[in-house]
């Protein structure tokens, strides 16, 4: 036998138990279709929903009763009450003109509502920018002299910030002035 024939013959060797695996049927992982017909119908069948009976006309429908968006007798009945008692306390108390009945009487002078608005302001610190100090607020940035309007109970409010120190701030409404202190984190 020469080489060539040789070669040949270990490489059909060599190839053999891979040509029984190619000649081979495959079988299927899938059961044959009588089989898979009954487990279709009975899924089908499980997953029909019942067919509901209709329910009598008189029966109370819980979850949409007739009214059910209306407002509860006793529910007016207290928002009356407390309304009354509202008014009652702002009349004893002197309310400005013009307050709606059952409404916390606001600040009424010039200095009451740059107290009231400098309460709400929380700056969490200051920082030298070009050597002008800036003092923050949230996310903003204010420097010596700016105007930012500030809204509390439906009206708005012009503000000036006059000055910044290390720990202190000064707000200027109108004609009034306000220092108040810079505490980082803290709610004043």
């Amino acid at each position: 036998m020469n080489s060539r024939s040789l070669l040949v013959f270990l490489g059909l060797s060599a190839l053999a138990p891979f040509a029984s695996r190619v000649v081979a049927k495959e079988t299927s992982d899938l059961e044959p279709p009588e089989k898979r017909r009954a487990i279709v119908e009975v899924a089908q069948r499980i997953t029909r929903p019942p067919e509901a009976e209709p329910l009598p006309a008189d029966l109370a429908q819980p979850f949409s009763p007739p009214g059910f968006d209306q407002p509860d007798p006793e529910e007016l009945r207290a928002i009356a009450a407390a309304n009354a008692k509202a008014a009652a306390a702002g009349a004893a108390a002197g309310a400005r003109p013009g307050a709606a009945a059952g409404q916390a009487a606001g600040p009424s002078g010039d200095r009451e509502i740059l107290d009231s608005l400098a309460a709400r302001l929380v700056p969490s610190g200051t920082i030298m920018l070009n050597g002008a100090p800036l003092l923050i607020i949230g996310k903003n940035r204010f420097e010596i002299g700016a105007h930012f309007t500030v809204t509390y109970n439906n009206q708005d409010y012009e503000l000036e910030l006059s000055s910044i120190d290390r720990t202190t701030f000064t707000l200027r409404y109108q004609s009034e002035e306000i220092t108040r202190p810079i505490k980082p984190g803290k709610s004043q």
